[in-house]
């Protein structure tokens, strides 16, 4: 930890639910034997990811009827590894009851299910919020057409769970991660899909294609999100869109273009690009069929309803996304993982377009505003990369984790990093000036599941890493008012309502407070 700072762990990986049901018994481990435990014994890691911090004014409620949960909460959705090719789903949601001491109480369960399930009925979350408008925990599954928005009540009306609900036909089936809400209820919902290499020079590269996209919800009404506009967030360069090329069709010297033309170059050379939200899909027009919205993005709308001038501009695998503080929701952010690959960095022409990961900012003139303009605020290079989770810890500082992967920790012999960014400072000098907040090793639960990868013939499911997740600075406040933006963060991680917390996913997957011991 850097001068000034230290974690304090909040929950371990071993540690019991509250409410356990069939294999979903543990914070960080699923007691699975199906796929089997891997040669050393460990079982699958659930992978908790987004952090989201709430303070209510009453107890929540939960599975012990008169127990009082206290008033402050962080939430996880757990991604949990699911096998190429299978149908069940392991992924699920836990509250950390922050106020509660006995470990039997200490963390709940949120899915509803059956004591024996081993199917929780969701994939792969990765993203959480809490959408004040309408009282509900939202969720992302980062799991291509399998995934989506899914909700569920902060407030338990008895002592089972609240149902969970998709919303597959107003937002689209989509590999969703970031979600957030602005002040008039609207979302922004950031994909992370990856593309395929391009070919370059009549060879395969190992250059991603950029093929996600930003969106937004516009709800017909402030807290139905049944209804709504799904928009796309579409770039220019001197007029023309920027938009996703087919190999298949256009040919493969314009899906080259896509990650190594003029345009991506533009897009992440720091100069200002006009942005605007096109409108793919509408509710009272389309109806409320599940979609796909990355295809939907790609042309332009659904069905007979797509335009060609609607299609949105492909990115390098956003993950995440925070409005700035005290912009009015007039400003947000949003990073790029990119290629997590050093032979994409060192690729000539591709660490100018965002082959190491970006940050890239959008000012509305207002809030909710349709056009705008975007620009890249940080390019990410070999200290710096592979941009995950996001959060603001003033309004000028911005702290980004990494998520290099198993490939890119090898090459670049690093592993993954919390980084501190002023975004007052120019493109060209913003990562000289950048300041590293933890530094994160491996624990030995990682360490054995790195030596199995390394081993042919592959031994184990997990990731062999202790990547940084869920950094998430928040006081915590469940208003309309007060939603994350709103308010200037005030002495963040010390003695203030402003919180600080981070996980160690995979391995042992610990989550952390962190605490402010002296000045920064």
């Amino acid at each position: 930890m850097a001068s000034g700072f230290k974690l304090q762990r909040v929950v371990n990986g071993n540690d019991n639910l509250e409410n356990p049901a069939g294999i979903f018994a543990r914070y960080g481990y699923l007691d699975d034997s199906t796929p089997p435990l891997q040669t050393d014994g460990q079982p699958t890691k659930t992978e908790p990811d987004q952090n989201t911090y709430l303070v209510t004014g009453r107890n929540p409620g939960g599975p012990t009827a008169g127990y009082d949960y206290g008033h402050r909460f962080l939430i996880q959705g757990h991604e949990v590894f699911t096998p190429s090719g299978a149908t069940y789903n392991r992924a699920y949601f836990t509250r950390i009851n922050l106020d509660v001491k006995d470990p039997a109480h200490r963390i709940t369960l949120l899915n509803p299910l059956a004591p024996d399930a081993t199917d929780s009925g969701v994939r792969s979350i990765d993203g959480s919020t809490y959408d004040p408008f309408t009282g509900q925990l939202l969720f992302t599954a980062e799991a291509g057409a399998l995934g989506g928005v899914f909700s569920q009540s902060l407030k338990w009306s008895g002592t089972t769970a609240p149902a969970v609900k998709n919303y597959d036909g107003s937002m689209g089936k989509a590999g969703y991660e970031g979600i957030h809400n602005d002040k008039l209820g609207n979302l922004i919902i950031v994909e992370d899909t990856g593309g395929g290499g391009v070919t370059d020079n009549g060879q395969l590269t190992v250059i991603k294609q950029p093929n996600s996209f930003v969106f937004r919800f516009k709800p017909t009404s402030a807290g139905d999100l049944t209804k709504g506009k799904l928009q796309v967030l579409q770039v220019s360069v001197d007029g023309t869109p920027i938009s996703f090329h087919d190999g298949g069709t256009a040919g493969l010297a314009a899906a080259r273009d896509d990650a190594l033309g003029d345009a991506i170059k533009a897009l992440h050379s720091g100069q200002a690009l006009q942005a605007k939200w096109v409108t793919i899909h509408d509710t009272a027009v389309d109806g409320t069929t599940p979609f796909d919205a990355n295809a939907a993005a790609k042309a332009g709308g659904v069905g007979a309803n797509a335009n060609a001038a609607n299609k949105g501009t492909p990115l390098k695998r956003p993950e995440n996304g925070k409005f700035v503080p005290g912009s009015g929701f007039k400003s947000f952010v949003f990073d790029e993982t990119g290629d997590t690959n050093k032979l994409a960095g060192d690729y000539p022409g591709a660490a100018e377009r965002g082959a190491w990961g970006a940050l890239l900012r959008v000012d509305l003139p207002k809030a909710g505003a349709d056009t705008g303009t975007i620009k890249t605020i940080v390019n990410g290079d070999q200290a710096h990369a592979s941009f995950d989770n996001v959060a603001f810890l003033d309004k000028n500082t911005v702290l980004l984790t990494e998520d290099r992967g198993e490939t890119l920790h090898q090459q670049a012999n690093a592993l993954d990093s919390l980084w501190s960014f002023d975004i007052t400072k120019p493109l060209d000098k913003i990562n000289a000036d950048a300041k590293r907040l933890e530094a994160q090793g491996r624990d030995p639960e990682a360490t054995s599941d790195i030596g199995l990868k390394e081993i042919p013939p592959v031994r184990t499911h997990n990731d062999g890493d202790n990547e940084l997740t869920g950094i998430h600075v928040s006081d915590g406040s469940t208003s309309t008012d007060g939603i994350l933006g709103s308010d200037l963060p005030k002495n963040a991680g010390g003695w203030s309502p402003w919180r600080i917390f981070i996980t160690g996913q995979h391995g042992a997957n610990i989550t952390y407070e962190i605490l402010a011991t002296g000045k920064h």
